[in-house]
């Protein structure tokens, strides 16, 4: 990077900064201001209570309020197939979780809202439940916008214990794949939001911060960056992409 250009990001940072520390905390922010509500459904191709949760979870994309997501994991592989999205960070994302609300052991369909709450995503007017609790719980995101291949993070209050930064990229279209074996075999399970990338850019002790996104790993993906508390916490702040 040139000199020029140093300074000038080093000057539209610390303007970034300073805009967050120029904005008086909120105890329920307008909703300009507050975050969509982020939905994750833990979930797998093989596992035959799946499959109603998953249509459920999907439904909510139609609020413009809430994002859900669908994170495959891979601790059913061995009963006879292979989930075509799962990844290992995706089951230790959730492994993560489940010790913070002391859940005994990893299940599927299990849904996390904001991460502040869990349920099994079986019965979906639970799930709906913890979707109505998040919208009405009190937030103060930092500010947080990109800039080029990089993405800020303000100023502002952490959560005890620090927050991490993470960046997941996922897929918005309806997904369906011709399950062959295990409990779904012959079937088709359709998938929608499916988490293709979910990478730990940093950690976020209330500074401002100034962050490179890693490649994409394909075309056609939208991204998110995550404010969330240490460990599986809650979520403090999510930025959605207008662009990368």
């Amino acid at each position: 990077m040139r000199r020029g250009a140093l300074v000038l990001a080093i000057v539209g940072l610390a303007a970034f900064a300073g805009a967050a520390h120029a904005r008086p905390a909120r105890a329920r922010p307008p909703a300009s201001l507050k975050s969509p509500v982020l939905v994750e459904l833990y979930t797998a191709q093989g596992c035959g209570s799946c499959g109603a949760a998953s249509a459920h979870v999907s439904s909510l994309a139609a609020d413009k309020g809430v994002i859900p997501l669908t994170f495959a994991v891979d601790y059913w592989d061995y009963l006879g197939w292979k989930d075509t999205f799962a990844k290992p960070e995706f089951a230790n994302r959730q492994r993560d979780y489940d010790r913070r609300f002391g859940v005994a052991e990893v299940f599927t369909p299990q849904v996390v809202v904001d991460g502040r709450d869990q349920t099994a995503a079986v019965k979906p007017e639970n799930v709906d439940k913890l979707v109505r609790e998040a919208r009405r719980a009190p937030a103060d995101p930092p500010q947080m916008g990109w800039r080029g291949d990089k993405v800020a993070v303000g100023s502002g209050r952490p959560p005890a214990g620090g927050a991490e930064i993470w960046l997941i990229r996922y897929d918005p279209r309806e997904q369906n794949v011709e399950v062959k074996d295990g409990d779904n075999r012959g079937h088709t399970v359709v998938e929608r939001n499916v988490v293709a990338q979910l990478t730990r850019l940093g950690a976020w002790r209330g500074r401002p911060m100034l962050l490179r996104l890693p490649t994409a790993p394909q075309d056609g993906l939208k991204t998110l960056v995550l404010v969330q508390a240490q460990d599986g916490g809650r979520i403090v702040g999510v930025l959605t992409d207008a662009k990368p």
